[in-house]
């Protein structure tokens, strides 16, 4: 039996313009990415043999988000939201896509962070129907098999994960496929990236949560996680598996864990088009925030001592793209280093220590600290108070460990002083955004990891920027698209920082505001698109087959931005 019934159909510049459907009764009901449910017309329910299995009733598209929205109203928590709208989009993809476009500020933190943490603990438990791709030691022989049969074909952006490192929360096992549902509703939201151009996979592994292994409801694999040549054989048939079947698709590794995220990325790195957004995402956002600052500072990025608290996949990769900036500013790259510090758990990451390889790049040479004369002297606070820090990012999920003495310090160091608490979910973050105001009389910028209301001080609401991943990867995505680039190049993540930053407008500056809201979220990813974009075609990485057109010279920009913004898809029936 056929799988695809229907296909999509797209115009000259690539955008979609209708379905054909080869399907009637019934069955066209059971496709999500084709049903309109009571919107099919009475024409179309004749033509489409679908008289009988509806109610008489023709709703209209915005008929149907004001009833969806009315019915997420009185669900209790957040949680049974995102049930509903993960149910809804089970049945009709362009309706719970139409829900989340009405308000994205307020669905976005039900669809992803901080709700989706909730949703990977309690996925066996939650579990209705299948989505995506799970892959595990049973299968995994079979990868290229199955990666053909899914029920969607004109596959263009995957989502990877192994489950190990799911946001503030660790290891989810089979658990941690929301991650990868979540993000690519954020691409489709963001850069309108059509649903069905999105696969998500689990590379289940197996787990080493013994509570998950102990749940009777467990779904995952019910072994020991895969470790060293077994986990890296069971990588290497996915990929060679995807490849085969998507050979130009985009493959987005998602919440691997430390030196495996970093281990993937770079081996991979020319074999598949891929990225890790943990990395190179964060490392993005986190620029675009501190390029901000600099507006409000007026200072050069070059003037800065940066420390990041938390040097895990997401830690270095700020580390990383801060260092990618300084040197583009002119620095040299020793000097860049030297203004860059990571703690771990150990405080300060030295060279004298027994590292992972993907800790070293930032370790200091202890002997370049005089104020470290023994192990007890390697703490945050003493970090921040002898190296001058005036850049302080939190990606360690360790809660409140940006305390009152740690803040006030940053502020005798800088008149501003930047503070990133970056860690999620919410009850992860490093310090309360309305406690660093209190802390440093309204003198520190802050952006935060997680969603917060308005802090109230001198009888103003200042908004608190979150610094959203979403804002960089789905128009990293759609520019890689739309320009056929067959490498994902360091400099598209500092093209997409900088396309951030610009969104800030004046009076968020005045404010000390970093980060555009999030129902600019369609308009940010846009530009990023568009940047990236232009850095695939003057890198000359453009052209692998699987772009509408083909771009060659730096002329050809105006032209990628038409396609750009032609083949971006809008909830809305055809």
């Amino acid at each position: 039996m056929e799988i695809n019934h229907y296909e999509f159909e797209h115009g000259k510049y690539g955008e979609t313009t209708g379905v054909t459907i080869n399907l009637r009764g019934f069955d066209i009901l059971r496709y999500s990415n084709i049903s309109k449910g009571t919107a099919f017309t009475i024409e179309q329910r004749h033509k489409l043999k679908l008289s009988g299995y509806l109610p008489p009733r023709v709703k209209t598209l915005d008929e149907q988000v004001k009833s969806s929205l009315a019915i997420i109203e009185h669900k209790e928590s957040d949680i049974e939201k995102f049930i509903y709208i993960r149910s809804l989009y089970d049945r009709n993809v362009v309706l719970a896509h139409a829900v989340i476009a009405s308000d994205v500020t307020k669905f976005l933190p039900i669809i992803y962070t901080p709700t989706v943490g909730l949703a990977c603990q309690q996925y066996s438990s939650m579990f209705r129907n299948a989505n995506g791709i799970h892959l595990y030691p049973g299968n995994i022989d079979y990868a290229e098999h199955i990666l053909r049969n899914y029920k969607d074909k004109d596959i263009r952006i995957a989502v990877v994960t192994d489950n190990q490192g799911i946001l503030g929360i660790g290891d989810q096992g089979a658990g941690g496929i929301p991650i990868c549902l979540g993000k690519l509703m954020l691409y489709t939201q963001g850069a309108g990236i059509a649903p069905w151009h999105g696969l998500p996979v689990s590379l289940d592994v197996g787990t080493d949560n013994q509570d998950l292994l102990n749940d009777p409801n467990y779904l995952g694999w019910r072994h020991q996680r895969l470790r060293g040549d077994k986990y890296n054989e069971f990588i290497e048939k996915f990929v060679l598996a995807f490849k085969k079947v998507f050979p130009n698709a985009l493959c987005q590794w998602e919440d691997f864990s430390k030196q495996t995220a970093f281990t993937v990325r770079d081996k991979y790195l020319r074999e598949v088009i891929s990225f890790n957004d943990d990395i190179q995402g964060t490392g993005a956002v986190a620029l675009a925030g501190i390029l901000a600052a600099m507006k409000v500072k007026k200072e050069k990025i070059t003037d800065q001592v940066f420390l990041v608290h938390g040097a895990g996949a997401g830690g270095v990769g700020i580390a990383e793209q801060i260092l990618t900036e300084l040197v583009e500013q002119g620095m040299d790259e020793a000097s860049a280093k030297a203004k860059i510090f990571t703690l771990d758990s150990r405080g300060v990451v030295t060279s004298d220590r027994d590292l992972e390889p993907y800790k070293e790049h930032f370790a200091k040479d202890p002997d370049t600290m005089p104020w470290l004369a023994t192990p007890k002297d390697n703490t945050l606070l003493n970090a921040v108070k002898h190296e001058k820090v005036t850049v302080i990012i939190g990606t360690s999920g360790q809660t409140g460990c940006f305390t009152k003495e740690i803040v006030t310090a940053m502020a005798d160091n800088t008149d501003r002083p930047v503070i990133l608490p970056l860690s999620n979910p919410t009850d992860k973050t490093e310090a309360l955004p309305k406690d660093i105001y209190e802390w440093t009389n309204g003198k520190a910028l802050v952006a935060t990891g997680s969603p917060f209301d308005d802090v109230i001080h001198n009888d103003k609401a200042y908004r608190i920027g979150q610094m959203n991943n979403a804002f960089i990867f789905p128009g990293v995505g759609l520019g890689i698209i739309a320009s056929g680039a067959c490498q994902v190049l360091p400099i598209f993540f500092s093209a997409a920082a900088h396309a951030m930053a610009s969104f800030i407008d004046e009076d968020d500056i005045k404010d000390g505001i970093l980060c555009p809201p999030l129902n600019q979220l369609k308009q940010v990813s846009l530009e990023v698109a568009k940047r990236v974009g232009a850095e695939a075609i003057k890198a000359d990485v453009a052209n692998n087959d699987c772009s509408v057109s083909t771009f060659k010279h730096n002329n050809d920009v105006e032209r990628l931005n038409t396609l750009i913004e032609n083949m971006r898809w809008n909830p809305e029936y055809h």
